[in-house]
């Protein structure tokens, strides 16, 4: 492992700009890609309590040959347990079947159902008070409800997730993030391998003789956005680990892409 690059990390938060997201990995066998990732190289593992895998991600992460206080874990609270009482006990049984006793970043999945900015984040600030979450992080937000967030908070924003790829682009909230010293985190990064039918991102892979995915990828980073992608392909992740650490665009590639007509949301509230 030692050999493997490093992945830099971003903003006073620290996050790792790689992670492996983990929505679909239901099953042991699934997630023994975490173990495989994480062994890797990676350092970045996102799941949420919507997905129902805590537990076997959980156990894939004790499985790695990796100290658990070099990975940067990370879960979110489902839209029904945003009610004070709800953030702190379901964050807890997250702990539990993740087998932690500490989070590195708990997001707000989304500000539906049971949010209540001066309830939710009253909780998720105690919970940063009692050190079993060390940031606290928002997921699919708009910038009005990133503005709503910060006047109900003590904590920092460390990180803001949001459903960014070249099919679709929300530059108000990176620069949002800019302004707030916030990590934006981009889920869905290849459009659900759309990307592979975006002329312009075809182009400059064919230009870097790479991949689109990769073009994808190293797009995001250059926007100073953390990626995570999903895979359970030991290919596929040594390809994103690769494209985040070695695959560099210009100026005028990123301009290209930033061309490219918007027309694909995969997850509209």
């Amino acid at each position: 492992m030692d050999d493997e690059p490093a992945i830099p990390t971003l903003g006073e938060a620290d996050v790792p700009a790689l992670g492996l997201g983990t929505m679909g990995l239901d099953t042991p066998s699934e997630a023994e890609a975490v173990t495989a990732a994480l062994e890797m190289g990676y350092r970045h593992v996102d799941t949420a309590q919507i997905y129902d895998n805590e537990s076997v991600v959980g156990d894939a992460i004790a499985a790695a040959d990796v100290p658990r206080d070099e990975v940067f874990l990370a879960t979110k609270v489902w839209a029904d347990n945003l009610g004070y009482d709800d953030v702190l006990s379901s964050t807890r049984e997250s702990m539990d079947r993740l087998g932690v006793d500490s989070l590195d970043l708990l997001y707000v999945h989304r500000p539906i159902d049971a949010y209540d900015p001066e309830e939710t984040f009253a909780a998720f600030d105690r919970l940063r008070e009692e050190g079993l979450i060390r940031r606290v992080g928002v997921s699919n937000f708009s910038v009005a409800e990133l503005a709503t967030a910060r006047d109900h908070l003590d904590s920092p924003i460390a990180a803001h997730q949001t459903e960014y790829h070249p099919l679709f682009a929300r530059p108000e909230l990176l620069e949002d993030a800019r302004e707030h010293g916030t990590v934006p985190v981009a889920y869905s990064p290849m459009a659900g391998g759309a990307v592979t039918r975006v002329e312009e991102v075809v182009a400059v892979a064919e230009k870097h003789e790479t991949t689109p995915q990769a073009v994808s990828l190293a797009w995001l980073r250059a926007k100073g956005m953390a990626v995570i992608p999903k895979s359970s392909s030991a290919d596929h992740l040594r390809a994103n680990l690769d494209a985040v650490t070695s695959l560099t665009l210009d100026e005028e590639d990123v301009a290209r892409i930033d061309g490219v007509e918007r027309e694909v949301e995969l997850y509209p509230e």
